[in-house]
């Protein structure tokens, strides 16, 4: 199927902010239910089945589906506005802690 028809023409998803490659798809417990498989297209089913094994990234499970990257953005997406996936953003790096600290962290335990 052509990457418009999986999206319907869409670039982006209305509740989307843009999802990072390296972001986490967790598929959540409702998603276990057999009445969503039915529901979904094979595209969004197959997400959900990845990501139902183990935690799965944007770029993973774009290299599995064979998909644009944008395409998956838009099926993830979906999958979040209905409730079946949920997705842990990676800190932004002004957000992580200054090495320095991390070294004087590092340091006193060293010298316990």
């Amino acid at each position: 199927m052509r990457p418009y028809a999986m999206t319907r023409g869409r670039t982006s998803h209305a509740g989307q902010h843009r999802l990072d490659l390296i972001a986490l798809v967790v598929a959540e417990p409702a998603a276990d239910d057999p009445v969503w498989d039915l529901t979904l297209s094979p595209e969004h089913s197959h997400i959900l089945g990845l990501c139902r094994e183990r935690p799965q990234s944007v770029a993973e499970l774009a290299a599995e589906l064979d998909l644009a990257v944008g395409v998956v953005r838009v099926l993830i997406g979906d999958l979040a506005e209905e409730q079946l996936v949920h997705v842990n953003r990676p800190v932004p790096p002004a957000e992580l802690p200054d090495e320095s600290i991390l070294r004087e962290v590092i340091d006193g335990l060293r010298a316990l």
